[in-house]
């Protein structure tokens, strides 16, 4: 009887499976994905830690979005915390005040919410530096690093609209933040705000649009992105790092099926449990202690979640008082440059792939990652533009600074301006020396083998170091990278010399001076003749 069930039951699965196929084709799309190989190197597991970071924000999500009420209703919350009982505040607060003190789980939960949001947004910053500073964007994946700059994009935009969802003091100061910056833009600024606020501000109705699109749009655009962001992975194939046997055209690692899902599986419930347990153990904006928004107190250190705290250090960093009138409009500088200078920092941020295929003139297909060392001006680029972004990311903390450093507000504000124009040349010129002193060292080691710090003494009475050869790995992985050349000036058919080829020959030359050429076999052969 036990038998027959089975069959019976295989039979109907074997039916079931064979009419979706038929019909869906999902066969064929099972197999190739299954066949997908994925490489164990475990920065590659930075972007997985996104993908389960973002399971986790859809699952909590789901969760809140049961008790939590965005409206800007006025009401008096009777709930049990003693301090807030009574007090005036809008729906949307109420009920984030029943989900943290009434529902069972209800700040757990929420708190995983938050924790996994920043975790989110994180893990794609980070996923992103690893993918920059091994080349992982070059051709043919430079539209999927624009895709994964769009999702960190997006996650800041689906964190801040949930930050803002509350409607305490930090995050009524936060939108407040959001409207003077869009008033400031001439001409459309004020028509903008009130299109956007249904009103002046604050509104009748900011959390239930900025709900619509917490829940809605900002989740539906990150779906869409991380499946087109995955489709681009299986149809590239994955980078890999470079050594023997590993070549442009295969990938070492282990198959989705069974293997590779078996241990994402696994990665996906280490990571929830990671999340769970600090949700558990450290509280996250604690609105209880800010209370509802009134336009008239700003509590002093007060901090936005970390990820757009560099909008605010810019803002804080630029001069005071840089306004003109202008066509019968104030032109407020100390809004519209920064504005400018983060806008034009996420531009180049987006666009490098192509700029860097343009000033090194590479139209080959990239499959195997760089040492970061091996691409000293790329490293010290990045390096440029990470102290960059810190620099303005503790902007947004310097009157935090001021206190803890016991330095006056003034001081530390020259201090970070200071930093935010110098701070990225000093990181490029020590990043770029740094890189280039370790390709010496490199080529050193690959022609004379490793200091054993054990002295002979020749026969002829001189005392000399022994070195200790490399294996055939250790030596490939020194010397098996592409040295590229700067751009030779051509003339064109005419016999002339266009001005844009020039800028890019210059920049080539600048992209590529003072680079350590590897040494070669025959270098390496002659190095063991005299060596021994």
């Amino acid at each position: 009887m036990t038998i027959e069930t089975k069959t019976a039951s295989g039979g109907f699965t074997a039916k079931a499976a064979n009419y979706l196929d038929e019909r869906t084709k999902i066969g064929v799309v099972v197999k190739e994905f299954g066949r997908k190989v994925f490489p164990d190197h475990w920065s590659f597991l930075l972007g997985e830690v996104a993908l389960y970071s973002f399971v986790v924000i859809l699952l909590s999500g789901t969760f809140l979005t049961l008790f939590f009420q965005a409206a800007m209703t006025e009401t008096h919350w009777d709930g049990p915390f003693a301090p807030m009982k009574g007090v005036e505040m809008s729906a949307a607060m109420a009920s984030t005040l029943d989900i943290s003190f009434s529902v069972r789980g209800g700040l757990l939960i929420r708190q995983i919410h938050h924790w996994a949001a920043l975790l989110f947004v994180a893990s794609i910053g980070l996923h992103m530096l690893r993918v920059f500073f091994t080349g992982a964007f070059r051709k043919p994946r430079e539209l999927n690093w624009v895709v994964g700059f769009v999702l960190f994009v997006l996650a800041m935009a689906e964190g801040f609209t949930g930050y803002s969802l509350p409607d305490d003091v930090l995050s009524g100061n936060g939108l407040r933040i959001i409207d003077g910056i869009i008033k400031s833009i001439p001409v459309v600024g004020t028509w903008l705000s009130y299109f956007f606020f249904g009103g002046e501000f604050p509104g009748t109705d900011i959390v239930g649009r900025l709900y619509m699109l917490h829940i809605m749009v900002l989740p539906a655009m990150v779906i869409l992105f991380v499946a087109l962001h995955l489709t681009f992975v299986v149809i590239h194939k994955h980078t890999q790092y470079p050594g023997p046997g590993r070549t442009q055209q295969n990938v070492v690692g282990f198959p989705v099926l069974p293997v590779y899902a078996a241990k994402a599986g696994g990665f996906f419930f280490i990571v929830f449990g990671v999340i769970v347990l600090i949700a558990a153990n450290f509280t996250i904006n604690p609105i209880w202690n800010y209370g509802p928004y009134d336009p008239s107190p700003v509590s002093a250190g007060t901090q936005p979640d970390w990820y757009i705290g560099f909008a605010d250090g810019m803002l804080r960093l630029i001069p005071p008082g840089l306004e003109t009138e202008w066509f019968g409009y104030t032109w407020s500088w100390n809004m519209l440059i920064p504005l400018g200078v983060i806008g034009v920092f996420l531009i180049l941020v987006a666009a490098y792939p192509f700029i860097e295929a343009w000033v090194t003139g590479d139209k080959r297909e990239h499959h195997l990652l760089d040492r970061p060392r091996n691409a000293p001006t790329r490293t010290a680029i990045g390096a440029a533009g990470v102290t960059f972004y810190g620099v303005m990311w503790a902007g947004a903390s310097s009157d935090l600074m001021a206190t803890h450093f016991q330095q006056s507000l003034e001081f530390m504000i020259h201090a970070l301006q200071f930093s935010l124009v110098f701070g990225p040349i000093i990181a490029f010129i020590v990043t770029k020396r740094v890189c280039i002193a370790l390709q010496k060292k490199d080529r050193s080691i690959a022609l004379h083998g490793y200091e054993s710090a054990r002295i002979v003494r020749l026969p002829g009475g001189k005392f000399t170091e022994v070195h200790e050869p490399l294996d055939e790995y250790e030596r490939w992985e020194l010397v098996s990278y592409n040295d590229y050349a700067p751009l030779m000036l051509r003339p064109d058919s005419n016999g002339k010399i266009s001005v844009g080829q020039k800028v890019r020959a210059a920049v080539s030359r600048f992209f590529f001076e003072d680079r350590i050429v590897p040494p070669t076999q025959a270098e390496i052969e002659k190095s063991k003749h005299h060596d021994n």
